[in-house]
């Protein structure tokens, strides 16, 4: 009798062991399976807004940062640039941002200069036909690939689509809509955020 008793006590033992390891092994794999649905640092950062500080740009600078994976530009229009959109007013397709306002265009950047203050772009590198990266042309005047009378802006190199000093495509080219301006706010002269604005809209 007193052998049963010392298996039933050893089983016993050795259940409670066993799912005493079953409950750790269940918890871990549960706290792992948790954590793959919680964001890592690095995809907050992705998402969160970027702070830039324009002390010291130079008008017909241009400063690239990263936000969401992309790259966004920011270009201190030179007097002369300012002036060139309303050269280019009849030659570009959506010249007042209507087409896809909310995805393109925040509001308070439906204007000529496409932002908030005239001298400063703030505008996301990537062509809205295909994805490419368009370069820089910002010397007016004719050159290869661009028209004779070139006021200056951005040349896509893969099919060809150009973008005013604001970003906005001209009529007849591949590129369907301008190029995007996210939402930004000023925090000060020189203190600029990327991906939010006075609303918290990202």
């Amino acid at each position: 009798m007193s052998n049963e008793k010392q298996v039933d006590s050893g089983r016993r033992g050795l259940l409670v062991a066993t799912c005493a390891a079953g409950s750790v092994v269940g918890l871990a794999t549960a706290g792992a399976l948790v954590s793959t649905f919680q964001p890592s640092e690095k995809a907050k950062a992705a998402g969160a807004p970027v702070e830039v500080d324009l002390a010291g740009m130079l008008p017909g600078e241009m400063r690239t940062v990263e936000w969401r994976g992309k790259p966004v530009w920011i270009v201190k229009r030179t007097p002369e640039m300012v002036a060139s959109l309303k050269l280019t007013d009849g030659k570009v397709a959506d010249a007042d941002s209507k087409r896809n306002p909310e995805e393109y265009t925040p509001e308070y950047a439906r204007n000529e200069h496409r932002s908030i203050k005239p001298e400063l772009l703030v505008a996301v590198g990537i062509c809205t036909h295909l994805g490419c990266s368009p370069s820089t042309k910002f010397t007016p005047g004719p050159q290869a690939s661009l028209p004779d009378d070139w006021e200056g802006g951005f040349l896509c190199p893969c099919h060809g689509s150009t973008f005013d000093m604001a970003g906005r495509v001209f009529k007849n080219k591949p590129a369907p809509d301008n190029l995007q301006v996210p939402r930004h706010m000023y925090l000060s002269d020189t203190k600029l955020v990327i991906g939010k604005d006075e609303k918290g809209e990202a």
